[in-house]
């Protein structure tokens, strides 16, 4: 079985912008190349699971969001980055109902698990909201990290806060 690398999108491999689907707003956050590589290198597979509940909303669609996507992916691909892959929620429930893949629900995690045979329980996962570090517990991960830029996040049950992504692996390195 292998572990995995698991990392919400915005907020954690780009800065936050509300609705986001132009490649010209997005903008990487400093150290998610070296986190992906650093996990990359200790045998982990790297997994985006994302909420994108604009879709839903009707602010871009399906396309919009594969088109943006792939070119993310081809950014981390320039960077020696291998995403094995994005799984996405476009749902909302008060637009669209409940669904199970909306995180804090686990299903984008357990799909990855089935898979990709992955050992879920040494697996990592990476987010920005307390709904991120939820669905990696609710999965069965282990370790979960809440990513807070602005150190203004206080209360998670995450495995640790940070407020800069090269304290993940220089944590778990030493």
């Amino acid at each position: 079985m292998k572990k995995a690398l698991f990392l919400d999108r915005d907020g954690v491999i780009n800065i936050e912008k509300d609705y986001l689907y132009k490649k010209e707003d997005f903008k990487f956050i400093d150290g998610i190349f070296e986190l992906c590589r650093y996990y990359m290198k200790h045998g982990y597979l790297i997994f985006i699971v994302t909420n994108q509940s604009g879709i839903a909303r009707g602010y871009y669609g399906e396309e919009d969001f594969e088109l943006l996507t792939n070119w993310m992916l081809e950014e981390f691909l320039k960077q020696d980055v291998m995403i094995s892959k994005v799984y996405h929620c476009p749902h909302h429930p008060d637009i669209t109902g409940s669904c199970a893949c909306r995180k804090p629900k686990p299903k984008m995690l357990l799909d990855a698990q089935r898979e990709y045979d992955l050992d879920l329980k040494n697996s990592i996962i990476v987010g920005d909201k307390q709904r991120d570090i939820d669905a990696g517990f609710n999965a069965g991960v282990s370790t979960a990290y809440l990513f807070d830029e602005t150190g203004t996040k206080v209360k998670s049950n995450a495995t640790k806060i940070v407020n800069k992504l090269g304290d993940i692996y220089n944590v778990n390195s030493k």
